[in-house]
């Protein structure tokens, strides 16, 4: 594989691919997010003959897509279009058999004469070997072009492959005053409506969303996608496409009960307490069928309580396939993922109300006393939602 300088034509295509990839940004997961863009020579032109994206796992990939589309629509005209045609991809074509064929087959078989790829495959396991398939076909292969850009596309699959564990977003919503609720626990409703179906979105494109058993208690919240507040979203998606999150709660102290809203809807929870005598163990509710009780070991934090140790539980969470987790908590538990340095991105929604020394404050975390021992940020976005504001930010001190 040889190093070249990208022209201004291979920077249109890629762009292009990498925009057919977000398509599949809400539907893909725990499949990476792919596009391709397959270009030949039409008329004395280049002409771009197919496109594809992956939408589903277990359906055909971005180049499988592509090549389909070409077939549909000009291979009738000029059978010979894809032979001699360039491959734009956004991820290493893969080579290996799993729920579909391997891709760099697929266009090996098309005969195609060059494939341009944003990114290897950050799985150290089969990283490159794509890549060789295609060069000892005779293709000629150009990685790199707007790695960036694609590797933004799939943060979670690739801290997943490279590290073991889940990209984690903690979400958090405060007054401008940084307070959460009320001295009295009010807290309906501090950020806008436009804010509220911000966070719908940050969920539906998540595998699971983390919450405590403080937060479902208090709220009696069902940490679920709501289709009705998808806004634009709705345009793009068939409701059917949208899959709810695994909801995933801890209850080290076995606090919730079945009847409670959070039960009520049928989607996949793991219930996630610590591990329990065999006389606890006889005396557990009966849940639903769609519950899945885990027991995770409990370690002791500073203050000598015991405490479900959320390294495992992140752990088991990629094992799973849950690669892109949302943290949606009360002050105590974020605070907790923030101080062990288990966060990749804090989303933080500010609204312009001020709520007085009083009110709960946005997280704690016990073990910081001095401010060098104070979480940096990297703040990466800055932007109105509705009335409110709302921080991206990357912790730094991971």
């Amino acid at each position: 594989m040889e190093l070249m300088v990208f022209s201004q034509q291979d920077h249109h295509y890629m762009a292009l691919a990498i925009k057919l990839a977000k398509q599949g940004h809400y539907t893909t997961s725990p499949n990476p997010r792919v596009g391709c863009v397959l270009v030949s020579m039409l008329d004395g032109q280049e002409k771009i003959i197919g496109t594809g994206f992956h939408q589903k796992a277990g359906q055909g990939h971005a180049e499988v897509n592509a090549l389909l589309d070409a077939k549909n629509t000009f291979l009738e005209l000029s059978p010979s279009l894809v032979k001699g045609a360039t491959a734009y991809v956004t991820l290493e074509p893969c080579s290996h058999f799993g729920r579909t064929p391997p891709c760099a087959q697929g266009l090996i078989d098309a005969k195609v004469k060059r494939v341009v790829v944003a990114m290897v495959d950050p799985n150290p396991e089969v990283s490159g070997r794509g890549l060789a398939m295609l060069e000892q076909a005779g293709i000629q292969v150009d990685a790199g072009l707007l790695e960036n850009e694609a590797k933004a596309l799939n943060v979670g699959f690739i801290k997943v492959m490279t590290q073991a564990l889940p990209f984690v977003r903690v979400k958090l919503a405060a007054s401008l005053d940084g307070k959460t609720a009320m001295a009295s626990g009010e807290s309906k409703w501090i950020t806008s409506g436009e804010a509220r179906r911000d966070v719908q979105r940050y969920r539906a494109q998540s595998c699971a969303i983390i919450a405590g058993a403080d937060s479902i208690l208090t709220d009696n919240a069902k940490m679920t996608v709501r289709w009705s507040e998808l806004g634009e979203l709705r345009n793009t998606y068939a409701e059917k496409d949208i899959r709810q999150p695994v909801r995933v709660v801890i209850d080290s102290q076995n606090r919730l009960t079945p009847e409670l809203a959070f039960f009520q809807q049928t989607s996949d929870i793991l219930l996630i307490s610590g591990t329990l005598s065999d006389n606890t163990l006889e005396n557990l509710p009966q849940w639903p069928h769609f519950v899945e009780q885990v027991h995770l070991p409990l370690v002791k934090n500073n203050q000598g309580q015991k405490k479900i140790d959320l390294n495992s539980l992140l752990t088991l969470l990629a094992k799973r396939g849950l690669n892109d987790v949302l943290v949606e908590s009360g002050a105590t538990l974020a605070g907790a993922f923030i101080e062990q340095n288990l966060v990749d991105e804090l989303i933080l929604y500010q609204a312009p109300k001020l709520m007085g020394g009083d009110g709960k404050s946005l997280m704690t975390m016990a073990n910081i006393t001095q401010l060098s021992q104070a979480k940096s940020l990297s703040i990466n976005d800055v932007r109105m939602i509705g009335c409110d504001l709302r921080i991206t930010a990357k912790l730094l001190n991971n």
